[in-house]
């Protein structure tokens, strides 16, 4: 017996257990990818990275695992890094965002706000790259422009302000120049149309917005103030003033001239009382400017204006207003002493500094004195160069309408108004001819149109009793009525409004019956319109039938007229289907004719033939056209119906110009000559001779059997 045991023979060596193979350790960052670093190929680890991506990893985890991938997949490792680079952005922009946003607040927060600067830091912040589309910038941008818009608006209501201002002090004026009860009667809506003015502009000047606007804006509106009230206080002190002295005699008359001249009237007393006395002492002649003063002063003035364009073409409002108040202080000095020229040049600075304080009243008044000489110069043209009527009437139209421009812009001027008033009126006179005139005419036609719808309406009546009617003559005479109207002369808009109904009623009346017959004229064309279809569509051409369609159709068209459009398109459809027929017969006799054999065109030829040859009248020919003929019918045929009849026609033919060559070569011989005929000479045949030199023998003549 052997012992069992577990060892084996070849284990005497060691004891030990073997050593399991080494595996790799898997990534620290595997577990917080998701498996991107275990992964095989690139494919999966970009797909693994984009997965992480999508939970938000902080700031740290992207750059560590930024830091290990690159080493290992840059093409995975480009997520990563794009993701930092938005992180770095959005951080930037947040820092732009933070410090634009302070900026904006600061500006809101201020209590005068400049539009420049609201302006400038949106276009400064677009190019820092500040997200303004984004909160909270979106929000401070919106705020701004509204403050800005609100800004404006009150500046704009400023100007309107000032408008009303100078309406309101040429209604004043303008009251001064009626009589004193006028003024008196208008006192109370004036009152409270001034008082409306001072409440709107105390509004203005109570805003939040108002330490915002520009500073020319204030200043603009005080003026206003001033002037206003004091045109008002003077008007309310004049008229007080008046009031008392109608109702005292011995009060003293107001200032107002036409209210001190009414009052003088009503006193008993003459226009010129009181004359003298308000006749100012004369003023003491100044000296006489020497050269030396004008040079001084025109080197002055320019100076001023050289420093007004410089600060203004350079866009400094602060400095510009500086030098426009230099400029105003020297023409204080030096004004009178300048020539027109410089002087325009600083008024056109003035106005472009956008200073027209002082200057209003003498810019209107230049435009205002223009306005009179063009007024006047209407009165001074030649004959041959007078405007016409409607002419006139448009230019003293434009004249006034620029007249009250110029009143807009600056107070009163009641002598050039005068001037150009009078000048107006006189030039009028030709407008309120020529509306004589036009009157008169429109009137004369007038009465020649309501004769014209009488006589149309008394032709229908007797049109309509006539038995039969002559509808091309009935045709005619409405053409000529309608001509006659619209050759009637002019009339006015109202006018022909009311006459033109008249006219149509009158017209339709009339031509009622013509338009009745036009309507069964049509009914029976498109009847025979639709017979020509059928003719034109039957297999086999009647003639005789579309000869007396045809005449049909031209009695038809000459018993009534159409309207010469309408009548072709009609001829049109009548003839299309009848040359349709004979187009489509002569297309079937061509094609016939076309399918003509060889030896049926040999035959036609010859018989053609023999009719010149016996035209002709030779007999010669007659028989060679015969014997050509006769070769021609001798050839075997194609077996067609057609060329059986071109056989019948040929022999046909033969015997026909057969008998006609006999018959002219028997005329021949029975004809009287004057010489006699010479015997026939038998035909003998005869060798050629084709010698050289030789002479080449002569054709013998035919001989006729007599």
């Amino acid at each position: 017996m052997f012992p069992f045991s577990s060892r084996s023979k070849m284990s005497d060596a060691s004891d030990a257990t073997p050593v399991p193979a080494k595996t790799s350790e898997p990534h620290p960052l595997d577990a917080l990818t998701g498996g991107a670093f275990s992964a095989a190929t690139s494919g999966e680890r970009s797909a693994r990275i984009r997965e992480w991506l999508s939970t938000q990893p902080g700031v740290e985890k992207l750059q560590e695992v930024f830091k290990e991938l690159s080493a290992r997949d840059k093409g995975a490792a480009r997520a990563v890094r794009e993701r930092l680079d938005e992180i770095r952005r959005a951080e930037g922009q947040e820092a732009i965002a933070a410090e634009w946003a302070a900026k904006a607040e600061a500006l809101l927060a201020a209590a005068k706000l400049n539009i420049a600067d609201a302006l400038a830091w949106q276009r400064d912040a677009a190019k820092a790259g500040a997200p303004l589309s984004r909160e909270p910038l979106s929000v401070l941008k919106q705020r701004l422009n509204e403050r800005v818009k609100t800004i404006e608006d009150l500046q704009h209501r400023v100007q309107v302000q000032r408008e009303a201002a100078v309406l309101l002090a040429q209604r004043i004026e303008v009251l001064s120049t009626k009589p004193w009860k006028d003024a008196q009667s208008a006192l109370e809506l004036l009152n409270a149309d001034v008082g409306r003015w001072q409440e709107q502009a105390q509004a203005l000047a109570d805003d939040s917005a108002w330490p915002s606007v520009e500073a020319r804006f204030p200043a603009l509106l005080d003026a206003s103030r001033t002037q206003l009230l004091v045109v008002w206080e003077a008007f309310q002190s004049a008229l007080a003033q008046a009031v008392l002295a109608a109702e005292d005699p011995s009060a003293p008359l107001p200032p107002v001239p036409v209210w001190s001249d009414e009052l003088r009237q009503a006193r008993g007393l003459p226009p010129e009382a009181g004359a003298a006395a308000k006749t100012p002492a004369p003023r003491p002649s100044k000296p006489q400017a020497t050269p030396e003063m004008r040079e001084k002063a025109l080197q002055a003035v320019q100076e001023a204006l050289a420093k007004l364009e410089q600060e203004t073409a350079q866009g400094h409002g602060k400095a510009s207003a500086g030098a426009a108040t230099a400029l105003r202080a020297v023409l204080k000095v030096h004004g009178k002493l300048i020539d027109t020229e410089l002087e325009q040049k600083v008024h056109a600075a003035l106005v472009a500094a956008g200073e027209l304080e002082g200057w209003q009243r003498w810019s209107a008044d230049q435009v205002r004195e223009d306005l009179v000489a063009r007024a006047e110069a209407l009165l001074r043209r030649p004959e041959g160069q007078s405007l016409g009527g409607r002419k006139m009437q448009e230019t003293l139209r434009q004249l006034r309408e620029q007249w009250k421009q110029a009143d807009q812009g600056a107070p009163a001027n009641h002598a050039l108004w005068k001037k150009f008033d009078d000048a107006c009126n006189a030039a009028h006179k030709v407008v309120e001819g020529w509306l004589e005139k036009v009157r008169a005419e429109g009137a004369e036609h007038r009465a020649q149109r309501l004769a014209l719808i009488e006589e149309v309406n008394a032709w229908a009546q007797s049109q309509a009793a006539a038995a039969a009617q002559d509808w091309k003559s009935f045709s005619r005479a409405l053409h000529q009525f309608a001509e006659r109207w619209r050759t009637g002369g002019h009339v006015s808009e109202k006018m022909f409004a009311e006459l033109q109904p008249l006219w149509k009623q009158a017209l339709a009346a009339a031509s009622a019956p013509l338009e009745a017959a036009q309507k069964a004229s049509l009914e029976r064309r498109h009847a025979m319109i639709e017979e020509a279809g059928a003719l034109g569509a039957a297999p086999g051409l009647r003639i005789d039938a579309i000869k007396a369609l045809q005449q049909r159709w031209q009695a038809e068209a000459q018993a009534v007229p159409l309207d010469r459009k309408h009548e072709q398109k009609l001829w049109d459809a009548f003839r299309k289907p009848i040359d349709e027929a004979f187009n489509r017969k002569s297309a079937e006799r061509e094609r016939s004719a076309s399918e003509l054999s060889a030896r049926d065109r040999a035959v036609l030829e010859a018989s053609k033939a023999l009719e010149a040859a016996n035209a002709s009248g030779d007999a010669q020919k007659i028989r060679g056209a015969m014997a050509a003929l006769e070769r021609a019918l001798k050839e075997p045929a194609g077996g067609s119906g057609d060329s059986e009849n071109l056989d019948k026609k040929a022999d046909q033919t033969i015997d026909g110009q057969a008998q006609a060559a006999t018959d002219s070569v028997a005329d021949q011989n029975d004809a009287p000559t004057s010489k006699p005929v010479p015997a026939a000479r038998p035909v003998v045949a005869v060798r050629g001779d084709d010698r050289p030199g030789a002479r080449k023998a002569v054709p013998a003549q035919p001989t006729v059997a007599g």
